[in-house]
């Protein structure tokens, strides 16, 4: 069923028509960060890449904004990066590669409307790639991919090309094709528009213009290429052009097949010609259901959206809160009065902001695909529904379940820094919290990945001040109870039951066998993964 959208202006059409808002995926180390920088660079939106505009002493990753994420050398949060490109509103969102901040990357996966994929050209489908894809396939969120590094030692682009296919399920389309790899790449076939465009080992601002040619048997190529050159590409095109698969961009939109483009981030190459197929083929804001399974249009003229990350800390000066609002309709405005659906009430959005990593701008009004910061004084939550006018509620965002477990223990006398660091770390969704009933009511976190362990710690002592160890705790998994009031539990002794902030029961199991036994002999208990 769809919810019907009244008659809305052309000047609001447009705008919603000119949003393209998307998400970048990748294993680590594929290159998504650097693909996301010289996006920028392109764009306008950076003089240097690792400079914000107008700051260009300021040479760290824009999109990699938090201490721990330079020193480190990896993306631990995702970013929400927005500028103008070829005459759309562009709202670029890059996430974390790193399997144990997979939940962060999948809210903000919620929040796209398509997805670039970023593929080293050696190493190819990665673990996490193919981990991200099927949360991104999930949603039939197209998909744009991005191989990488061509400018180094790689795989045989065909091998690349049938992987895609064989372990993602989709048909790959290639919209251009490598004239040799590493130390014999000499640049690419644009299979659309016949035209060579060329990589230089020099300064990568002295570039040949692309060449236009009649084919890839034009023999103007040898005279470009060289003879062995132009035979390989003859060779590829003539394998593509009987086996290959041709770009369909219906089927595309569906998420059925994946548009191939090869390049390399670092030195710039291959770069334009993507960035102009996704402004050109990525899809702006379409029909999102909400909670009963309705389809929503963005024209719709009430506003409408919800919260998908939360982030503490953003000006260090301030110690904000800031909830990232993913607009679905109409247009949100300064000062506006919504309900939130989870407390309803109403709160009053008093400067929205558009984001450029930490950097923000206070906005006047945003529409659907933009992505807006609010600050957060504790009235929002992930996963909250925000509108106005005519009600709507948008499916609940779910967390993952823990899979690591440790005792957060202060080092020090800074009991109010500590308990405020990690309610404010709780409420990003980065840990669950519990605490023992009997004894020391010290925090227990619940994590995804270990690494996270490092990054609280980490964060504690530079965020608020504090200094904390966590100290590894040997259980699995942890349940919530539900059960009928006086029913008593048969629980091994080694099961250690805790309480949450809202005083529900949650117990930690040492081991799966423990789990299995609880649930056979507590037959009338619910123990539930998730609250």
């Amino acid at each position: 069923m769809s919810v019907p959208a009244p008659a809305v202006s052309e000047s609001f059409r447009r705008e919603v028509e000119r949003r393209r808002t998307f998400a970048i995926i990748s294993h680590p180390d594929a290159g998504k960060t650097t693909l996301t920088e010289k996006t920028l660079l392109y764009a306008g939106a950076i003089e240097l890449a690792g400079a914000v505009k107008g700051r260009a002493s300021q040479r760290a990753v824009v999109s990699d904004w938090m201490d721990i994420e330079r020193e480190r050398g990896i993306s631990i949060t995702s970013a929400a990066l927005e500028f103008e490109l070829h005459g759309c509103r562009v709202t670029l969102l890059d996430t974390p590669g790193h399997k144990d901040f997979s939940e962060d990357t999948y809210r903000t996966l919620l929040a796209a409307d398509s997805v670039v994929m970023v593929i080293d050209a050696a190493k190819g489908i990665e673990t996490q790639t193919r981990k991200l894809f099927e949360v991104a396939s999930r949603r039939k969120l197209p998909m744009l991919t991005f191989v990488n590094k061509l400018d180094l030692p790689g795989r045989d682009p065909l091998d690349l090309l049938d992987e895609i296919e064989r372990v993602l399920g989709v048909s790959a389309a290639p919209m251009n094709w490598p004239i040799g790899t590493g130390d014999r790449f000499k640049g690419v076939f644009d299979l659309r528009r016949q035209e060579v465009l060329f990589y230089e080992r020099i300064a990568r601002s002295a570039r040949r213009a692309p060449v236009t040619v009649t084919g890839a048997d034009d023999p103007a190529l040898v005279d470009l290429l060289g003879e062995q050159a132009r035979d390989e590409l003859l060779e590829g095109v003539h394998l593509l052009e009987a086996a290959g698969t041709a770009f369909d961009l219906d089927a595309y939109r569906a998420g059925r097949q994946t548009a191939v483009f090869f390049g390399s981030a670092l030195t710039n190459f291959g770069l334009e010609s993507f960035l102009e197929a996704l402004v050109q083929y990525a899809p702006c804001p379409g029909l999102r259901e909400d909670a009963e399974g309705n389809l929503v249009d963005p024209m719709r003229q009430d506003f409408s959206g919800f919260v998908f990350k939360i982030q503490a800390n953003m000006n260090p000066r301030h110690r904000d809160r800031v909830a990232f609002v993913r607009v679905c309709t109409g247009t949100l405005t300064k000062d506006m009065q919504v309900v939130n659906t989870r407390l309803q009430q109403n709160v009053r959005l008093s400067r929205p902001s558009r984001f450029f990593g930490r950097d923000r701008e206070t906005i006047e009004e945003a529409f659907p695909g933009d992505v807006v910061g609010l600050v957060n004084p504790g009235r929002f939550g992930i996963g909250d529904t925000l509108y106005a006018g005519q009600p709507v509620v948008y499916p609940p965002i779910p967390h993952f379940p823990a899979e690591h477990f440790g005792a957060l223990r202060l080092q020090d006398v800074r009991f109010k820094q500590f308990d405020d660091g990690v309610r404010q770390l709780e409420e990003e969704g980065l840990m669950q919290v519990v605490f023992p009933i009997h004894g020391a009511r010290y925090p227990i976190l619940g994590v995804v990945g270990a690494l996270q362990f490092d990054i609280i710690e980490a964060r504690m002592k530079e965020e608020y001040g504090v200094a904390c160890r966590v100290e590894k705790l040997s259980y699995v998994a942890a349940r919530w109870v539900e059960a009928e009031a006086g029913v008593r539990l048969t629980l091994p002794n080694n099961v250690l039951s805790t309480t949450d902030r809202q005083e529900r029961r949650v117990l930690l199991f040492p081991s799966e066998w423990d789990l299995q036994f609880c649930e056979r002999e507590n037959p009338n208990v619910r123990f539930l993964a998730m609250a």
